[in-house]
């Protein structure tokens, strides 16, 4: 009995550790964690919006900042506190919602300097500074006497090699998510990328939001992994039927729309062209939109690419690893 008693305990030690083991995060090598997953601006009650991280040798990147980030990065068991590097791809609102909340946190928590690089980064930061005055005025009163324009550090990136450290390597290329026309406020201000990054163990490639592009599969090549936005437009108007939203618009309106879908987004099947185009080892769908089914489990994308693409595909979720 007494054995039998010292096994048990033995037994619950080891799962006690290797679930410790299991939450500690990896210092060395490469990880992709997908911390939001969901795409366009509807929050969702199952996926956060667009961010990822990379860890490289411990060090963490972060890629774009969706709503719920920073609540995602403690779920992975990352500290915050130490992503001190920020690319985002484009400047949408689902890609950057969480961003005020996560700088303020890293400044609330006195972090080291946070750099953000991307397209309109020096305009959307300063707006943050702007947004998160009124708390920092309190809070200087109450002891934090550290001013956030000396913490958060903004650059506007043009294509090319956008940085680079002892782990990573970045280049960026503009890709065809905008389509800006003369006489609308952001023509020539606001650029779209993706991000291709290369570790010493891996290349990781983000498309970030993008339609068909040469440019993409070009920077993409051989890329061991290829986390790309996924968007059906069928699956859009279907949902806007239901809402009520489709029949609102006008003809001109409902083209329009169509075009803005397929031109400045990518559907599964062309995901399977670039991905095989570009001979990326394995494909990671994410930024997938909301669907008229609740529970779908979005199989079909993944069917429609392998049309095209013979590697592995995965429909990522909220928190997966790679």
């Amino acid at each position: 009995m007494l054995r039998a008693v010292f096994l048990l305990i033995a037994l619950f030690i080891v799962a006690v550790l290797d679930r410790a083991a299991a939450q500690t995060p990896a210092s060395s090598g490469t990880i992709l964690i997908t911390l939001g997953t969901a795409g366009g601006p509807v929050p969702r009650k199952d996926r956060m919006q667009s961010s990822n991280l990379l860890v490289v040798n411990g060090t963490l990147y972060l890629i774009d900042a969706g709503g719920g980030v920073t609540h995602r990065l403690v779920e992975a068991g990352y500290d915050y506190r130490k992503d001190g590097k920020i690319f985002i791809t484009h400047a949408h609102s689902d890609h950057t919602a969480g961003l005020a909340t996560l700088l303020v946190s890293e400044w609330e928590q006195q972090a080291p300097p946070v750099d953000i690089y991307g397209s309109g980064m020096e305009a959307m930061v300063k707006g943050a500074i702007d947004y998160l005055t009124p708390n920092a005025e309190i809070r200087w009163s109450e002891g934090k006497k550290r001013p956030m324009s000396e913490m958060f550090r903004a650059h506007d990136v043009a294509p090319g090699v956008i940085y680079q450290d002892a782990n990573v390597k970045v280049i960026a290329v503009e890709n065809t998510h905008f389509h800006f026309q003369p006489g609308d406020p952001a023509y020539g201000k606001y650029r779209s990328y993706s991000y291709r990054f290369e570790t010493p163990g891996r290349v990781v490639f983000f498309t970030g939001d993008t339609g068909p592009s040469d440019a993409v599969v070009e920077l993409a090549r051989g890329a061991d992994l290829y986390v790309t936005e996924t968007t059906s437009p069928d699956d859009v108007v279907e949902l806007y039927k239901k809402n009520g939203i489709w029949q609102s618009k006008t003809p001109a309106e409902q083209e329009g729309f169509l075009r803005h879908m397929h031109e400045e987004h990518v559907t599964p099947e062309d995901i399977g062209k670039m991905a095989a185009k570009a001979g990326v080892k394995a494909v990671v769908m994410t930024h997938l939109g909301p669907s008229v089914n609740p529970d779908d489990d979005y199989q079909r994308y993944v069917d429609a690419a392998k049309k095209y693409y013979s590697g592995s595909v995965t429909l990522a979720k909220d928190l997966m690893k790679f």
